[in-house]
């Protein structure tokens, strides 16, 4: 499936338009897998743990997660938009 920067627009909005807990999991259990969930909530604590300055051996030991996981986690964390950097210090995570 081709997907365009229309759509991916209304996918951003959709999730802009969320307003609470409940909302995003109403939303988050109906657009994804309960696996794909699961992932987000992994890559999630993946971030978290990389942010605290948890060494990489450490992470991958506690989380289950591959080196290369860690390392590509770390990348987006250090060159990715800033999303993962805005939502660490908006919850109060780092």
């Amino acid at each position: 499936m081709i997907v365009s920067s229309k759509q991916l627009n209304e996918v951003y909005r959709l999730f802009a338009s969320v307003k609470d807990e409940k909302e995003a999991r109403m939303l988050l259990e109906d657009i994804l897998t309960p696996q794909e969930l699961e992932d987000i909530a992994g890559r999630w604590q993946l971030i978290r743990e990389l942010a605290k300055g948890t060494p990489q051996r450490e992470i991958a030991s506690k989380l289950d997660l591959s080196i290369s996981k860690i390392t590509r986690g770390s990348r987006m964390l250090q060159f990715g938009s800033g999303g993962f950097r805005h939502f660490l210090q908006k919850m109060g995570k780092k």
